[in-house]
């Protein structure tokens, strides 16, 4: 949530800001909400200090023993009473609707985000590896699956509709595998500590991140409950420290989770509907940090290495591009993508999305730390990204290290998490 002073002190920035961003807010009904509220505290204001005095007068023409005009003096203090709770009231409502207006801002874009509009205008920053060329006709990850005996699309169908898969065999154990080694590597490597949060959280939660109130839609509710079904780990592992002051000695904090991730895809429908790109449930290994902010930009230089670095291990081809401003998340205020290369589509794919947050999660979900010799806490910097996105993951392995009679070769880093397989055959 972007901080209602730096709002009212820097109005035609905040606006220009979200306007790069293609967001349409309507800054006039913020400001007259405000006007309103400041109204209210100035007449509340003034009928307290009439109270004040008038208590005072109560007490001197009691102390004289001129009760009669106490009691009318009082009567009088009375209705000023009744006003100031209706006002209170009321300041309420108007809090509350000038808090909502807030929570639908997105977060200000970093100053080194370019300006753009779609995912053409974003820049590519880094690129690593070489893309495959094929000396025979390759097949994407569908027909591998298929012929493999490794993933059931049809069943998956069967059982829930479309956007769901069925794992089978190697299949469901390179999927588990790549779980575990993602882990393994981003807690005896980076130093991320691994936790197993719920995988559905309360509505409370989901407006700490930034989930809500806006993107309801895109979001799965348990029935008859404020609970949600999570769309990624950074919504539990975020709100581990809601409405906590951590010690600046504490930070950085970094956690490292494995989840089951659940979403609508609201609005997506006609994009990646063959396949396992786009699901309305799949795993992901998420990053987690929570840093002091002068070093929050150094940090998520180092989160999106981390995430880039299970990609060489795997010795899949990736690029990082920063997104501009238009395709960037609604809390972000800088993003990098990286973007894994897949043969049957002859381009980069997102598989991950690193992101600062600065403070606009940590003052929705009031996340401070204390600063070492000052009394006064501060809000923390969020970050996360994926470490990385499992399906996608497969998709990438399947087709870049499929071979000519149909196998599959297993990146050697996976190899002692598939038993000591080296190869998938067709059955």
């Amino acid at each position: 949530m972007i901080d209602p002073r730096f709002l009212q002190e820097n109005l035609e920035f905040v606006k220009k800001k979200t306007s790069e961003r293609g967001v349409e807010i309507d800054f006039e009904d913020i400001t007259r909400i405000n006007e309103e509220r400041k109204r209210i505290i100035r007449m509340v204001e003034k009928l307290e200090h009439q109270r004040n005095i008038g208590s005072k007068k109560v007490g001197e023409l009691k102390r004289q023993g001129n009760d009669e005009e106490a009691e009318k003096l009082q009567a009088g203090l009375r209705d000023i009473s009744e006003k100031i709770k209706e006002l209170d009231t009321k300041r309420a409502q108007v809090e509350e609707e000038s808090k909502s207006n807030l929570l639908n801002i997105p977060n200000i874009p970093d100053e080194t985000v370019p300006v753009g509009q779609d995912d053409s205008e974003n820049v590519e920053v880094k690129s690593w590896g070489n893309p495959r060329k094929f000396n025979f006709k390759f097949k994407d990850h569908i027909e591998i699956g298929k012929s493999l005996d490794i993933l059931d699309l049809e069943r998956a169908a069967k059982i829930a509709g479309s956007r769901f898969a069925l794992y089978k065999g190697q299949g469901a154990r390179i999927d588990r595998a790549l779980i575990n080694f993602m882990i393994d590597v981003h807690t005896t490597e980076h130093g991320y500590t691994e936790v197993l949060p719920p995988f559905m959280a309360h509505r409370e939660s989901f407006i700490g991140t930034g989930n809500l109130p806006k993107f309801e839609h895109e979001l799965f509710r348990v029935a008859e409950t404020d609970m949600y079904l999570i769309p990624t780990a950074e919504v539990p592992v975020t709100n581990i420290h809601r409405e906590e002051t951590l010690s600046e000695g504490d930070l950085p904090k970094k956690y490292v989770a494995y989840t089951p991730c659940f979403r609508k895809e609201a609005g997506s429908y006609g994009k990646d509907v063959h396949g396992i790109m786009r699901q309305h449930q799949f795993n992901k290994v998420e990053l987690v940090k929570f840093v002091t902010p002068e070093n929050s930009y150094d940090e998520l230089e180092t989160l999106t290495n981390d995430a880039a670095r299970i990609l060489e291990l795997l010795k899949i081809p990736y690029r990082v591009v920063v997104l501009c401003t238009g395709e960037m998340g609604f809390s972000s205020a800088k993003t990098y993508d990286l973007e894994v290369w897949v043969p049957s589509e002859n381009r980069y794919r997102e598989i991950s999305s690193c992101s600062n947050f600065e403070d606009f999660q940590a003052r929705r979900a009031n996340i401070r730390y204390r600063k070492k010799n000052s009394g006064k806490p501060k809000y923390v910097h969020t970050l996360n990204g994926s470490g990385l996105a499992i399906g996608r993951t497969v998709i990438a392995i399947l087709e870049n290290f499929q071979s000519p009679d149909g196998s599959v070769t297993i990146p050697e880093v996976l190899v002692s998490y598939m038993g000591g397989e080296e190869r998938i055959s067709p059955p």
